[in-house]
């Protein structure tokens, strides 16, 4: 584990202070959205463009990779992060911050292709799976640890959008210079979606519906906060538990996955984050109550990501897999690029208690759907489970295939 560190930390520390910055604008948006009186369209849009903008960096980073090269184009977006985070500051309207959201998430798309190809590279088959478990652990302690620094400026004001823009160009720092030339950018064409609904239905429906979820958790969780009159270390803290609850549940969540069917375990963490946000809707303002209730969504929504895609592994061919993570990236992508028109309209109408609602109604959904597939389809008596391999929502196509050989290696292997 100490030599795997010693070779990738300067990576590791370019990545989480990347994240700190990445988290600081991801709340700072919605906390300031709401002092700047943005309608609730208005602060769906703003939320929804960010994730419009990654899912057009998915597919714009291979095809600047191959033309230019991996530094140029993570240079590029690198500069256009620090660019934008600043005139967030100096023009807070809401059709200018669409613009820069959908720009800011073209960037973060491409670099987090770029910055993961490099760890890839470094990468051996002997530590790959550590590699990938501390890149996980990293990113989400630097959203966690991102939000303790929205406590240094009051007014969520200039100071902040600068602290972010700093953070971030001084991540590209020890990135830049830990780095060897990368090899030329590959990923599997995605599997037709005909295809992956045929083998999978509750790995389709599951992972547009997680999308919308954690569109209101990264996107308007700040908003939920301000509007209900948390001061901002209170709401920073109350963000901070979602990614907390993440890193606690990822890998006891894992090891379970590979013991249990997952379908069970499925419906075990969907039915217990709706019954749990239902609970959080219900008792309006009470901070020390929110904060649990944001732990334990965070700790049931987090890992469903990577148990929906290890369940629908469990139906596929080895050569088949890298196809189907493009793919339910993509899915995922689509339903949290809708979830903050579906978040805003709930809240416009149950008021603030409506970002809990709808949490609870769409973990429901996945619950009955998940009950129905149960029903209609019996796990084949020679069923045998591929390997959990943890992955962060916000992973690029390239850290979730470099999963995917792991599981692959692991399940091989036993």
């Amino acid at each position: 584990m100490f030599g795997t560190l010693k070779s990738i930390w300067q990576l590791l520390l370019g990545i989480f202070l990347l994240m700190l910055g990445h988290g600081i604008q991801g709340s700072l948006v919605g906390i300031r959205g709401v002092a700047q009186d943005f309608s609730t369209i208005e602060i769906s849009l703003v939320t929804s463009a960010y994730f419009f903008g990654f899912l057009i960096g998915s597919r714009l980073a291979p095809v600047m990779i191959t033309q230019v090269g991996h530094i140029r184009v993570f240079a590029a977006l690198a500069s256009t992060i620090s660019a934008v985070l600043i005139i967030y500051a100096i023009a807070p309207l809401a059709w200018v911050w669409i613009i820069l959201r959908v720009l800011i998430g073209i960037g973060f798309s491409g670099v987090y292709v770029v910055a993961e190809s490099w760890l890839n590279e470094s990468a051996t088959n002997s530590n790959r799976g550590q590699i990938l478990a501390i890149y996980i652990i990293v990113q989400m302690l630097g959203l966690a640890s991102a939000q303790s620094l929205l406590n240094f400026d009051e007014d969520t004001g200039y100071f902040l959008f600068v602290l972010a823009s700093v953070l971030v160009s001084v991540s590209f720092m020890p990135i830049l210079l830990s780095i060897n030339p990368a090899p030329p950018y590959e990923t599997s064409k995605p599997m037709k979606l005909a295809k992956l609904l045929e083998v999978s239905p509750l790995g389709v429906v599951g992972m547009v519906l997680l999308g919308t979820v954690f569109s209101a958790l990264f996107g308007l969780s700040a908003v939920f906060g301000a509007r209900v009159g948390l001061s901002i270390a209170e709401n920073s803290l109350f963000i901070a538990m979602i990614y907390i609850g993440g890193i606690v549940s990822l890998y006891p969540i894992g090891y379970l996955s590979d013991l249990i069917d997952r379908r069970k375990l499925i419906l075990l963490l969907s039915s217990t984050c709706a019954l749990t946000a239902l609970i959080g809707g219900l008792l309006g303002h009470l901070f020390i109550p929110l904060l649990v209730v944001a732990f334990v969504i965070g700790a049931t929504t987090n890992p469903l990501y990577s148990l929906l895609i290890a369940y629908t592994n469990d139906y596929l061919d080895y050569e088949d897999m890298p196809a189907c993570a493009g793919r339910m990236i993509f899915l995922n992508g689509f339903g949290a690029v809708s979830g903050p028109f579906l978040v805003g309209w709930t809240m416009d109408f149950f008021g603030d208690a409506g970002f809990f609602y709808f949490i609870a109604a769409i973990m429901l959904g996945l619950s009955t759907f998940n009950i129905i597939r149960m029903q209609l389809k019996k796990l084949p008596t020679d069923y045998e489970s591929m390997s959990y391999a943890p992955i962060s929502p916000s992973a690029s196509p390239v850290v979730v295939e470099v999963a995917q050989e792991v599981a692959i290696e692991q399940h091989t292997e036993e």
